[in-house]
């Protein structure tokens, strides 16, 4: 995959080096990653609250609680209103102006979880 500016993503000097080594260990080297991809991909067509996302990929309420929690905590996503019940999840700027990052590790990785 080749970014606009002809460089693929993982060579693009904007992207945090950090950012990408916790995408590789939440996506790829984690049992949950392909649940997280999933919850990504979901959000970043539009915001939706926990509920809404566990309807969509036929998850239980308390797993995709879990999912949000490490994301939120690793700033991938961000919430409307921490802990409200309903409250809306949204991808954080930088991973919105950064999804092809994202897109590059699980299209390379992703099928190799442990």
């Amino acid at each position: 995959m080749v970014a606009g500016n002809g460089r693929s993503p993982s060579s693009d000097p904007t992207v945090d080096p950090a950012f990408k080594r916790v995408l590789m260990y939440l996506l790829v080297g984690t049992k949950g990653g392909h649940n997280r991809v999933e919850m990504i991909k979901l959000l970043k067509d539009e915001p939706m609250n926990a509920n809404k996302i566990g309807e969509r990929l036929a998850l239980d309420y308390k797993t995709i609680q879990h999912h949000l929690r490490i994301l939120q905590e690793n700033n991938i996503v961000v919430t409307s209103a921490a802990g409200a019940y309903g409250a809306m999840y949204f991808l954080t700027p930088y991973v919105e102006k950064h999804i092809s990052v994202l897109e590059e590790i699980w299209a390379r990785f992703g099928k190799r979880q442990i």
